[in-house]
């Protein structure tokens, strides 16, 4: 026996139709109400995926301001923001990568929520947004294209503070920390946790995240706990551990005092600065061990700072450096012992060649980081401005963060 024939009735097409009709009106309402209709990724002129940005090899014998873009910048966030030899700058809803020759490379923004925090890695421009979970809305953007790499979306504090390596992002809060790795999939979730899927495995949640840092596998937290308010906890963890939810502590170091933060990480040690009558700089490896001990001069930053504090931080060949407020630490990148001191800086520097080049009030001094001499400085009119100064490196172009705005200086 044949099977019927089935023929498509008028009445079926109607049918069709309005379900069609039904289906596409609920995913434009979808839409309209998602964050994808307020999202604009713009690619303007990006240098491209070849591009390779130019080092900064010797000291300039002069500079002249070549452009300037304002920048509101993000909370813990004091140098300059560059990736690919682009610099990027933002205000509370947007994003913008500029080319060394101070052309737009491209933007991103969202018109309903504001920008958190902002970081990068990977050739990638890491970007946090507020919504009702928190600053758990993630953006990656390859820096040289200006295309979407990654995103994510989960629970998150309200207030929160970026944390990167070259290995990972994540932000910091009073309550957690949480990494993640070149596709944003979390590797790190440590602390206060919401939502959890299954008890008990936080081992300190009931403790407040005073300071976190970063480098290739290890994490460092220090913090305060409920019934002893007289020592913190230095606790250094792997940032891959084998159940992100379930981070895996390596070492414990207690730390008599109130109000220890961190200042400096290395792949296998940290570098505390504890106040008190007598403040210094301590360090500890990843077995616990103190491998040095400094005295210092009260940071009146530290004392004045939110929690969780971000410290000023940034990299030179041959040293780990941190800004105080008033002066700049350079430290050996193993045992992070503190080498010199820089009591004219007045924020973080850059290398060029073999040389240090550090803020100062005048301009920028030229320092051999071995001996912390000054071998000359290069003026710099920077107008009557008064504030701290970061430097970073943009494609050539040496790169001051002020308050407020982001001014690139050439060699003239």
């Amino acid at each position: 026996m044949k099977a019927p024939i089935l023929r498509r009735t008028r009445a079926d097409w109607l049918t069709v139709g309005v379900i069609a009709a039904v289906t596409a009106a609920a995913v434009g309402l979808s839409v309209a109400k998602s964050d994808i209709s307020h999202a604009s990724l713009n690619p303007v002129s990006p240098p491209g995926a070849e591009h390779q940005a130019e080092l900064l090899n010797s000291v300039p014998n002069s500079l002249e301001e070549a452009f300037r873009v304002p920048h509101d910048g993000a909370p813990g966030v004091y140098k300059p923001v560059v990736s690919q030899g682009l610099l990027i700058s933002n205000d509370a809803h947007t994003v913008t990568a500029t080319n060394p020759d101070g052309s737009t490379a491209w933007t991103y923004s969202r018109d309903n929520v504001e920008i958190c925090s902002l970081a990068t890695a990977w050739n990638r421009v890491v970007i946090t947004f507020r919504n009702g979970r928190g600053c758990g809305d993630v953006v990656a953007i390859d820096a040289a294209t200006g295309h979407y790499a990654h995103t994510r979306s989960a629970n998150n504090s309200d207030e929160v503070i970026a944390i990167s390596s070259n290995d990972r992002v994540g932000t910091v809060s009073s309550d957690r920390v949480d990494l993640w790795r070149s596709d944003l999939v979390r590797t790190v979730e440590y602390g206060d946790v919401e939502a959890k899927q299954e008890p008990d495995l936080q081992p300190h949640e009931e403790c407040t995240i005073n300071s976190a840092l970063t480098r290739t596998e290890l994490l460092v937290v220090s913090e305060s706990c409920p019934g002893n308010n007289q020592v913190d906890h230095l606790r250094f963890q792997t940032t891959t551990p084998e159940d992100s939810r379930e981070p895996e502590l390596t070492q414990e170091v207690t730390i008599d005092g109130d109000g220890a933060r961190l200042v400096a990480v290395g792949q296998s040690a940290a570098a505390v600065y504890v106040p008190g009558e007598r403040p210094a700089i301590i360090s500890y490896n990843d077995e616990g061990q103190e491998t040095s001990r400094t005295d210092v001069a009260p940071s009146a930053k530290i004392r004045d700072s939110a929690s969780p504090f971000a410290a000023a931080t940034a990299d030179l060949p041959h040293h780990m450096t941190w800004f105080d407020g008033e002066r700049l630490y350079l430290f050996t990148p193993t045992a992070l012992r503190v080498t010199q001191v820089i009591e004219q800086a007045i924020g973080t520097g850059v290398s060029a060649g073999d040389k240090a080049l550090v803020p100062t009030r005048e301009g920028i001094d030229v320092i051999d980081w071995t001996t912390g001499d000054v071998q000359r400085s290069i003026p710099v009119d920077r107008e009557g401005y008064a504030g701290d100064v970061y430097l970073a490196i943009a494609d050539g172009n040496i790169v001051e963060a002020r308050d407020g705005e982001l001014v690139a200086l050439t060699s003239s």
